[in-house]
């Protein structure tokens, strides 16, 4: 992958939209980059209304820095440099985006501020190395979040988008011989938070197998009749529990988590008339499990639950508020 070419047709187009002051053509040949951008600050930030904002301040800059752009390269690149740094220095001014210690215990840390990306919002035709699906799902996501910030960046450029070091180095002002030691300090971090993945993270994105969507066909089915046994036999006995922005991450048996739930008062009167829907984030399966109130003639959108699951059985289970969130795209009553 490189730059070291001719002046391409975007390149052209974009420095005689300058040239012309065109903004209507600025925003064209621009926006076309939004989502593979948006997905870009999602995983430097692993909160979707962050990287919404950090999205629409790299094209703000963008446009503020339009008269620096010579066309050297590609004007994907140039996009992608800006987005990098604007991350870079949303994170250097807020000290609540990095993981804080657990709390309870089963886990070292913990990622408060992580949301869920809707999978609508990925690229309509994405490059492998752009949504490559284990470098979107939620343990990606969080293990990334461990890095410091220039070494995330350095993990993703590198290892994820495949950029040569010589290229990343210019984006993060940074030596070669830095980022390759950078990239070297991420690599082990990332296999300490994953140590039973693989770190080939640009491999074809997948669907879902069928052994997923009959996994969560069955939690739908016993979330609506409040079967607790039938989600006991859904659960891994080491079931790992999150919902960020609640504190704790825990790691319990399938009957301890569905006694946990219920004395918290799920399952029980006014708490106790679901429907759900499947749907999936981060490219991985999900359940929106709406309420019904006894006081309500409508089911209303309540929470997701996104699921990890291996050898048909739910091994982590993150929930996450959905009201007031649309940018979910999912209706808000049924």
């Amino acid at each position: 992958m490189t730059d070291a070419r001719r002046l391409g047709a975007d390149e052209a187009t974009f420095i005689a939209a300058v040239r012309a002051e065109d903004t209507a053509r600025f925003a064209l040949l621009t926006e076309r980059h939004r989502r593979e951008l948006q997905v870009h600050c999602y995983r430097m930030l692993a909160n979707y209304e962050d990287a919404q904002d950090m999205t629409q301040e790299t094209f703000l800059r963008a446009w503020n820095k339009r008269e620096s752009f010579k066309g050297h390269a590609a004007l994907r690149t140039w996009l992608y440099r800006i987005a990098t740094n604007a991350c870079l220095d949303f994170l250097d001014k807020r000290n609540d985006r990095t993981p804080v210690p657990a709390e309870l215990p089963g886990a070292d840390s913990e990622v408060r501020y992580l949301q869920p990306y809707p999978d609508r919002m990925l690229p309509e035709d994405p490059q492998e190395s752009v949504v490559a699906r284990e470098t979107i799902e939620l343990a990606f996501i969080v293990a990334v979040q461990h890095l410091p910030p220039r070494q995330r960046a350095v993990f993703i450029l590198r290892d994820v988008l495949g950029w040569p070091a010589s290229k990343a180095a210019d984006t993060l002002e940074l030596t070669v011989a830095s980022v390759t030691s950078a990239l070297q300090r991420a690599r082990v971090t990332m296999r300490e938070q994953l140590p039973d993945r693989r770190l080939d993270w640009r491999s074809p994105t997948q669907e879902l197998s069928n052994d997923e969507r009959g996994v969560v066909k069955s939690y739908i089915d016993a979330h609506e009749r409040n079967d607790l046994d039938g989600l006991v036999s859904l659960l891994r006995y080491d079931l790992r529990f999150a919902m960020p922005p609640e504190p704790g991450i825990l790691i319990m048996t399938a009957k301890d988590a569905v006694d946990g739930w219920v004395s918290n008062g799920l399952f029980q009167r006014g708490y106790d008339d679901w429907r759900c829907i499947t749907t999936t984030v981060n490219r991985m399966p999900a359940a929106a499990l709406y309420l019904r109130t006894p006081d309500d003639p409508e089911y209303r959108l309540f929470t997701i639950a996104v699921l990890h699951i291996v050898d048909g059985k739910i091994a982590e289970l993150t929930g996450f508020d959905a009201t007031d969130k649309p940018w979910l795209g999912l209706p808000p009553t049924l």
